[in-house]
């Protein structure tokens, strides 16, 4: 799906842009479950289920958009995605029960953040880039969302100290529709994507996507990816949602986690450029590895450490390296493993694994709290998976990347 009338750069541009509205929307949700249980009576375990139904729709719905905009053109999902997460969020302040805020938040507002998110963007825009640039290209997209986290955390949380979550929900809305303009640069026509890296996986005629998706569910290199991805969903999911809960717990106020959130921006913008050009000069499965055991490390370290503010922002900082670094390389090791054809829905695919782990973690995190009284055994959970999602990534099968072009023959 590549689109011919913009150069590659204005279209990387354009998907950083993008990313950076609908991942700071995402990533900000978590500053509301406080202020919405407070003010509505719904319970702590209700909002957070309303919140894993959305991390796992958003999962869902990416690689659907993604075989979409496949056939029918990027720009046509991104702009619907855009107007049904305005109208969502729109809609979020009218709620007063976990249905309503399931059907809004969980299903809506999730399915307009996924129709804008890394299946797409990476996806399209990879097939204008050389094989060797790919990762690169989706470092610099990547870092994009983390830019939007950075400046929705703190935004967010001012506006509902000061006005109330319900306007803080209608500021969501409106800057949904400010994708709209970026949307329309992916107009364009539709045609095959460069051929797999691997040799034996060559073919002399283009394959369906059916073709394409039975290949892929053979492929153990592939549900390996899978296996990590779900972790690092897991991850994530449960640190949005309940790190606000978290540090209420230690004695921290509101604005900490807001900050601590904008921090984890900041430093996965830095994380994702340099993750995204180590990608093409060493074995993207290695640099995995080492992303998801930091995770374990620094998780370790939090639990041992003091409950202080300036801790915290250490921890951010560490952790927000990684946060979603793991996005440009799992990414280039599908393109690498199957070409850029299917890119949009194979890597959707993926994201609907990490989303089943997001699931997950933002549900079981409250379920924790309502029956234990603490989030300990859930970090506990964490640095497990974490280190399993070290080692599922070290059997994939990867060459060392070449700056010539790998998809005239060369194996992955």
């Amino acid at each position: 799906m590549p689109v011919k009338s913009h150069s590659p750069w204005i279209l990387m541009l354009a998907a950083a842009t993008i990313l950076s509205i609908t991942m700071g929307i995402r990533q900000s949700l978590g500053l509301f479950v406080l202020p919405i249980v407070a003010a509505t009576g719904v319970s702590l375990v209700s909002i957070s289920f309303a919140l894993a139904i959305g991390q796992f729709v958003w999962g869902a719905v990416q690689p659907l958009a993604g075989a979409i905009a496949d056939q029918y053109g990027a720009h046509r999902v991104l702009i619907a995605g855009a107007l049904l997460l305005a109208a969502g969020a729109a809609l979020a302040p009218g709620n007063s029960s976990e249905l309503g805020f399931a059907v809004s938040l969980g299903v809506m507002v999730a399915a307009g953040t996924a129709a804008g998110s890394f299946a797409i963007l990476i996806g399209v825009t990879a097939q204008s880039w050389p094989m060797h640039k790919r990762s690169l290209a989706a470092g610099y997209i990547n870092a994009g969302g983390s830019l939007g986290q950075l400046l929705f955390a703190p935004i967010t949380q001012v506006l509902i100290g000061r006005s109330g979550w319900r306007v803080g929900m209608l500021a969501i809305s409106a800057a949904a529709l400010l994708t709209i303009p970026f949307a329309w640069l992916f107009r364009g026509g539709v045609h095959g994507g460069a051929a797999p890296a691997g040799g034996a996986r060559s073919v002399a005629a283009p394959m369906s996507l059916g073709e394409q998706l039975r290949v892929a569910a053979r492929d153990r290199s592939y549900l390996f990816l899978h296996a990590g991805f779900f972790t690092c969903g897991f991850h994530i999911a449960f640190l949005v949602t309940h790190l606000p809960g978290e540090l209420k717990m230690c004695g921290l106020s509101a604005s900490v986690a807001a900050n601590s959130l904008a921090i984890i921006g900041a430093c996965n913008f830095g994380g994702s450029v340099l993750v995204g050009w180590l990608g093409g000069r060493y074995r993207m499965k290695n640099i995995l590895a080492l992303l998801y055991a930091s995770r374990a490390v620094v998780i370790l370290c939090y639990l041992a450490m003091p409950k202080t503010a300036f801790n915290v922002y250490l921890v951010a900082g560490a952790l927000g390296f990684s946060w979603l670094a793991t996005v440009p390389p799992t990414a280039g090791l599908v393109g690498k493993l199957f070409g850029t054809r299917y890119l949009t829905t194979l890597f959707g695919l993926t994201l609907l694994s990490h989303q089943i782990g997001g699931f997950l973690g933002a549900w079981l995190g409250g379920v924790a709290m309502a029956q234990l009284g603490s989030y300990r055994w859930m970090w506990y959970a964490d640095i497990a998976l974490a280190l399993f999602a070290a080692l599922i990534n070290l059997p994939i099968r990867e060459s060392m990347p070449t700056t010539r072009a790998v998809e005239q023959g060369a194996p992955a």
